[in-house]
């Protein structure tokens, strides 16, 4: 059974740091490339990063573009997403998901397995 289990959200302060990862339980993670996105109350699912599954490409949405920094480590079936200067309109719950598809994309509807997410808060 398929399962992507997202952690290490929380509460940080304007400026501060946090990582994330996503375990994948049930596939080889290195043959699928792997999102992240965010959802924050009252909007939509957006894309946040994506890395193929050879880490050859990778994506950003340019809003945390030099911030965020996406990698995978298919040996542990892991991908991170490394969270710097975070703001607080980052704040949302950050999900993991994963597709088939052989290039990097930030578009959700492109993804159709799916974590239950991490909250994420950036507040003073």
């Amino acid at each position: 059974q398929l399962q992507l289990v997202e952690s290490g959200g929380g509460l940080v302060q304007p400026g501060g740091s946090l990582r994330l990862s996503c375990r994948v339980v049930g596939l080889a993670l290195n043959l699928y490339t792997t999102g992240w996105f965010r959802q924050a109350p009252g909007k939509e699912r957006e894309g946040v990063s994506c890395i193929t599954r050879s880490g050859s490409s990778i994506a950003y949405a340019d809003s945390v573009k030099g911030r965020f920094t996406i990698s995978r480590d298919n040996a542990k079936n892991t991908v991170s997403l490394q969270m710097n200067s975070l703001k607080p309109e980052d704040t949302g719950v950050y999900y993991c998901a994963v597709t088939a598809l052989h290039f990097a994309s930030t578009d959700p509807s492109d993804f159709g397995s799916w974590g239950q997410g991490t909250q994420v808060t950036v507040s003073s």
